[in-house]
């Protein structure tokens, strides 16, 4: 079994806390890792009709026969049930009573924060990194790879091909989890948003122009997009707030949590597809941010992440905002550095004044370059920005 980064965190905050609760998508291995932590605890689905008609229809009831030491699985189902747990752990005033899951980021954290604050830790567990997977063994043989496979664990726990993978992921996404989000009438039309999502994967969003090529409202694009968003299929990076530059854009950019599952969406299945592919650097930006991502979130850190671009298309792929300092990566899917691959670092350089920025440019070769002003590194090194 492949270790998780988060497992030693999240057994020390078992130890401080009533409660512990797993975020994460479908199939990231929350469950396995809630199972591994305490192997002891008993196990109830509430995705199962049986349990989650007893939770709601008699939470105390529920309670009662589940008294501490219990997993409970995807407890978004029975939000009904949260001011019960609250009113269960103060009374018994115990830590480590329960770790809860859910693959539906909003409404768990919306629940957690009327109900349980102060009483759960949060964690978020996304699929596998790459750090993850070297530290396994499993390292995946050039970037190319590492994009198409993308990090679910059941690829590698349970040796499936993501061609098998993916689109069964996305049927039961698509037929099963969106309808019980939002009532998504045309679920043939919500596909072909996601697919369209995947080919704007890195790009700034444009509400309108996704709303006309689909047929649909900005209105409409903007629910459909924060489905996507709850369920962590895409996340979005905001632009900068500080002014360095007032003509700046204003708008986000779109990423997927899983370059494999862009890719599946694309019908990109193959090296040769991905490199001729018009979303090849798109897809290789989207797999160095989701890496840095997967770094702080399973170390337990909170993201503070944005991309910076001014009116003269001059564009940081990566703003990672640490207290008073700010690191810049720049992300190329080439594998030999070109000098053009750092000028617009140095612009932002300039830019940000007295502010501590440092540099770094990751690309898509294997050999890094420490440099006195900069730091190039490979692809499968691009995690060590997040551990500095």
């Amino acid at each position: 079994m492949i270790s998780r980064q988060l497992e030693s965190k999240a057994n020390e905050l078992l130890g401080k806390y009533p409660l512990l609760a797993l975020t994460g998508p479908r199939q990231s291995g929350k469950t396995t890792l809630a199972q591994r932590l305490r192997p002891d605890y008993k196990y109830v689905n509430l995705e199962l009709d049986e349990n989650s008609d007893f939770a709601r229809n008699d939470p105390h009831g529920f309670l009662t026969a589940h008294q501490g030491g219990v997993i409970l699985d995807e407890v978004q189902y029975v939000p009904t049930l949260f001011p019960y747990l609250k009113h269960y752990t103060d009374q018994r005033g115990k830590t480590g009573e329960y770790i809860l899951t859910g693959s539906q980021q909003f409404l768990l954290l919306e629940k957690i924060a009327q109900s349980l604050a102060g009483r759960v830790a949060l964690l978020q567990l996304l699929p596998f990194s790459l750090t993850e997977l070297q530290n396994a063994g499993l390292s995946p043989d050039s970037p190319e790879e590492y994009i198409l496979t993308g990090g679910y664990p059941r690829i590698y726990d349970k040796n499936i091909l993501p061609t098998d993978f993916y689109p069964a992921y996305i049927r039961t996404y698509v037929e099963r989890d969106v309808r019980q989000i939002v009532n998504v009438t045309d679920l043939r039309l919500f596909r072909q948003f996601l697919t369209a999502c995947a080919g704007r994967a890195g790009q700034i969003v444009n509400f309108l122009e996704l709303g006309n090529v689909l047929g649909i409202d900005s209105k409409t694009v903007k629910s459909w997009l924060g489905i996507l968003e709850a369920s962590y299929i895409v996340f979005l990076l905001s632009p900068y707030h500080r002014n360095f530059d007032k003509r700046i854009v204003k708008s986000p950019k779109l990423y997927f949590f899983d370059t494999g599952l862009a890719c599946s969406l694309l019908n990109i299945s193959t090296t040769d597809q991905l490199n001729a592919h018009f979303a090849k650097g798109a897809l290789f930006e989207n797999m160095v941010i989701t890496e840095l991502l997967k770094q702080t979130l399973h170390s337990a850190g909170t993201p503070a992440f944005y991309f910076w671009r001014d009116s003269n298309m001059r564009e940081i792929d990566l703003l990672m905002e640490e207290g008073a300092k700010l690191k810049a990566v720049e992300i190329k899917a080439g594998k030999t550095i070109n000098p053009s691959f750092t000028k617009n670092l140095y612009a932002f350089q300039n830019l940000a004044g007295a502010q501590q920025v440092e540099l770094f440019l990751v690309y898509g070769g294997d050999t890094a370059q420490p440099r006195t002003d900069l730091r190039i590194l490979p692809w499968d090194q691009a995690a060590g920005i997040a551990m500095q």
